[in-house]
């Protein structure tokens, strides 16, 4: 019982701090996604310097995933020359030229768990902005910020995970078919295809919340479509970590958040999920 209501009041704080700095502005997403990053990716360096002869330098290559970050934030928001990205540039060149004197065993496995920090960690975060800003038809250069694609993209996490949980618990001891046995026991295909559902539900709401606005990001079928991307990539997120986590032979990725593990396994999902959704949306244009 202490651990369920521990489990509710982490689990209320997370969504109200994501929601609320989604929405507020660019800066408080900025300053929240770039506190995430830091996080997520010292989080990452701390799990793999946990394997033998692994000497990821911590705090560098979490200040590089929040430099990433921040120059991503910067061309996007302002349309700033592409000289933003030079400081994580020199700190990645930094990184890598480092090992030619530590003198350690393996610097092969420093570099690829480094690099692997920045792609797998801090590219999709700093993906976020291009997800959030938007620049006008008729004068490029002047940008918004719009709260509704960076924010959706998380409620169609959760209605995922919701649809998935309630469905997996209510119908797969009928229809007994894993997902991905090896990696992630509990997910069952019955599952998958329950939030699958309820999550077009949801993107159907928002595109009908959006009319009611006045305002038109995507149309129902690209909302729908954007919904069941999310939902594919998101799950393969989630078994990415999965895998990640047997193969480093750990439980969680860490235990920042009181009932939930670490940053990696509540962000696992958006991993990919991000990526992915910014492929979509850009593929769209280009039709």
């Amino acid at each position: 019982m202490k651990n369920f209501i521990i489990r509710t009041i982490t689990a209320v704080f997370f969504v109200c701090a994501l929601v609320g700095g989604i929405v507020y502005s660019d800066k408080s997403m900025a300053a929240l996604f770039a506190i995430i990053t830091f996080l997520a990716v010292r989080e990452f360096c701390q799990i793999v310097n946990q394997q033998e002869g692994v000497h990821v330098n911590t705090f560098l290559t979490s200040l590089s995933g929040v430099l990433l970050f921040g120059a991503f934030y910067q061309y996007c928001a302002s349309q700033c020359d592409a000289a933003i990205f030079l400081p994580f540039l020199g700190s990645i060149i930094y990184l890598l030229v480092a090992e030619l004197y530590l003198q350690r065993p393996n610097p092969i496995h420093n570099w690829a768990y480094t690099l692997m920090a920045q792609l797998y960690v801090a590219l999709p975060f700093s993906l976020i902005n291009v997800l959030g800003f938007t620049a006008d038809a008729a004068h490029p250069m002047v940008v918004s910020y719009q709260w509704i694609l960076p924010l959706s993209i998380f409620f169609f996490l959760w209605t995922n995970d919701t649809g998935a949980y309630l469905t997996g618990w209510g119908l797969s001891r009928y229809i007994p078919y894993k997902l991905f046995p090896r990696i992630s026991p509990k997910k069952s295909w019955i599952g998958s295809i329950g939030g699958g559902l309820l999550t077009i539900v949801v993107a159907a709401l928002i595109y009908q919340w959006e009319n009611s606005q006045g305002q038109t990001t995507l149309t129902l079928l690209q909302w729908m479509g954007l919904g069941l991307t999310v939902v594919v990539f998101g799950t393969w997120g989630d078994l990415v970590e999965s895998l990640l986590k047997r193969t480093l032979g750990i439980k969680d990725s860490g235990n920042i958040l009181p009932g939930h593990g670490g940053m990696l396994d509540r962000f696992d999902s958006s991993l990919l999920a991000i990526p992915a959704s910014v492929i979509y949306l850009h593929s769209l244009q280009m039709m």
